[in-house]
């Protein structure tokens, strides 16, 4: 009868899914409670107020560098292949994401070897002018150019996918009016465009805050740098957190600017009708020259440093048996992390839809530098690193720090995707499940996430490749002799064997970037309306 079955599905009491909901956000944000909490312990302060300022300064010019290098390069890109037909437009298209398959201290490494004194560029200026240039790019103004080409996939990426939701009526009714290409560009576009380009830049900023491989090889002192060198030089977990203090504000602040720019997004999209924007082909030297633009970003942001890199990694034999080995446990770390991370993620999405609070509160990790997780479970590590007995299971205590640490920042990366495969299940198909005498969860199992496959596995993905490019916190959580292929490119890098370093940092690249590439076409595929 339907009577019993409506009266236990109007039962009142905690809903399962959002117990799991509320563990998920949790174990997200308990590293960085910690971390904060271990910054407030009192005691001694060893951080003298230049030193601080010094970090703090640099770790601010470096973003506002990357803001508006990134901006400029991705909505440029963006605005040329969303509205735009020219040669070569639809290979472009995907390959202007490409950058984001190579970890930034991969770039830093190729550029800084480049520019070096006794690198090519330099020598062949020397002999062509006579004089020796100033071209040091270990500086902040060479970070700040690495890391602009480095992130301006996610200004593009953003840019692109609210132009494929744009609606060709404004533009139709603006050029109706009589308003030239460059004033409906200026008038209409842009405008529009300008939750996406906040949302892209802060999403570029968040990963220069975040970013330590490439800022410490360059010899820039950020906060972050100053987040490692405190633990590994001064072993003060203290001072660790309280340079972590100034990353986890403006961590939240970034993703209140990310958040509110999505709003945005969703908003306009929403008013926006179905027709799509008619793409304007761009012939003889403009569309050549949109051609040129678009290859010179992508030489620029991995091409160049990768094609030296390898080059200068054919002049070495690798050490095949340290690489695999590390390439055995970055896909250890990837395989539990991703479980783990996940799991979480699944939960918040299933369980947090009555509670937004709790997916907020989770989204602060992927704001956070690693390094800051990686402070915030230092205290957990020597009480386990205590309480073991033998290297196994030291081995273990080390591994689940880790997969703690990766699940603590990236569960908000993979709750996006798999909330939007949720949208697809209405309502009523979860109330027909219902009705059949399914409970919450199991019509959460059986209907909901059946139906959000791809979204899961686009999830995994991206957790696979932050694992698989994560440095600070692999460095300061990972067991002895437990190495990674970003740890040990890492420490060729700074012994200066750069062509050593360049086989382990080639293989990230190898692995990621048919995972890009993939990820990159779910992007066309939304953006199909646009391209016809």
């Amino acid at each position: 009868m339907s009577l019993p079955l409506r009266a236990r599905s109007d039962r009142r009491g905690p809903s399962p899914l959002a117990w799991a909901a509320l563990l998920a956000a949790l174990v997200a944000i308990a590293p960085l409670a910690a971390a904060v909490m271990t910054a407030l312990q009192p005691g001694a302060h060893s951080l003298t107020a230049p030193t601080f300022l010094r970090y703090a300064g640099a770790s601010a010019a470096l973003a506002a560098m990357v803001a508006v290098g990134a901006t400029v390069l991705g909505a440029a890109a963006g605005v040329l292949v969303g509205l735009h037909r020219f040669p070569g437009r639809g290979l472009m298209a995907w390959l202007l994401a490409a950058p984001l398959a190579a970890p930034t201290f991969v770039l830093a490494y190729g550029y800084a070897d480049l520019f070096d004194v006794a690198g090519p560029i330099q020598s062949s200026l020397r002999g062509a002018l006579g004089v020796s240039p100033d071209l040091n790019v270990r500086s902040l103004w060479g970070a700040g150019l690495i890391l602009s080409l480095a992130f301006y996939p996610y200004v593009y990426l953003t840019v692109r996918a609210a132009l494929a939701h744009q609606s060709a009526s404004t533009l139709e009714a603006a050029r109706t009016l009589g308003a030239t290409r460059a004033q409906t560009l200026r008038r209409i576009i842009l405008p529009l465009l300008r939750p996406a380009l906040a949302a892209g830049a802060a999403l570029a900023v968040m990963e220069t805050l975040a970013d330590y491989g490439a800022v410490s090889f360059l010899g820039v002192q950020t906060l972050t740098t100053g987040v490692v060198r405190a633990w590994s030089v001064f072993g003060s977990t203290a001072e660790a957190a309280r340079l972590a203090l100034p990353l986890v504000g403006a961590a939240a602040v970034l993703l209140w600017i990310e958040r509110r720019s999505r709003q945005g997004r969703v908003s306009d999209a929403a008013r926006a009708k179905a027709t799509p924007l008619a793409l304007e082909p761009l012939g003889g030297w403009r569309g050549l020259a949109a051609l040129v633009f678009c290859v010179g970003l992508i030489g620029l942001g991995l091409a160049l440093p990768l094609g030296w890199l390898a080059h200068q990694g054919l002049s070495v034999e690798p050490d095949t048996a340290a690489l695999v080995r590390a390439g055995r446990n970055v896909l250890i770390l990837a395989v539990l992390g991703g479980a783990l991370t996940l799991g979480l993620a699944t939960a918040l999405a299933l369980g947090g839809r009555r509670t937004p609070f709790l997916t907020r509160l989770a989204g602060l990790g992927y704001a956070t530098p690693g390094a800051v997780m990686a402070v915030g479970l230092l205290a957990p590590a020597g009480f386990l690193w205590r309480g073991v007995e033998g290297a196994a299971q030291g081995l273990g205590a080390g591994v689940l720090l880790l997969v703690l640490a990766y699940a603590s920042r990236l569960t908000a990366a993979a709750l996006e995707p798999i909330g939007a495969g949720l949208e697809r299940v209405t309502p009523a198909m979860a109330h027909a499940a219902r009705s059949l005498g399914e409970s919450e969860t199991g019509a959460a199992l059986r209907v909901e996430l059946p139906m959000a496959r791809g979204a899961l596995l686009t999830a995994a993905l991206l957790v696979f490749i932050d694992i698989l490019k994560e440095l600070p916190a692999t460095v300061m959580l990972r067991p002895f002799g437990f190495d990674t292929l970003a740890v040990i490119a890492d420490r060729y890098a700074k012994d200066e064997r750069l062509a050593q370093a360049a086989w382990p940092s080639l293989l990230i690249v190898l692995i990621a970037a048919p995972v890009v590439i993939w990820l990159n076409r779910q992007v066309s595929r939304t953006a199909r309306g646009v391209t016809q």
